[in-house]
């Protein structure tokens, strides 16, 4: 759910908005009637994968890529 307000409103009340930021809601700011920004809750990105963590917990079989069994073959192909 989002709420427009006016500038002067977002500066008189901004603790309070960031407040029901925080519960979830979206915050409009407008001037004269037209929306210029939106306040929204700051959601943390995940950390970075570092490559090569999965090492020695992966395995690949030797036969990985050969042909597939007719009968499976066949449920893919129709």
């Amino acid at each position: 759910m989002s709420v427009q307000v006016n500038i002067h409103e977002a500066k008189t009340h901004l603790s309070k908005l960031l407040v029901r930021v925080k519960e979830g809601e979206e915050i409009i700011i407008a001037k004269a009637g037209k929306p210029i920004a939106r306040l929204v809750l700051v959601v943390e990105r995940p950390a970075r994968r570092a490559p090569g963590s999965a090492e020695g917990k992966v395995t690949i079989a030797p036969d990985f890529d050969a042909p597939l069994p007719e009968a499976i073959l066949r449920k893919f192909e129709g």
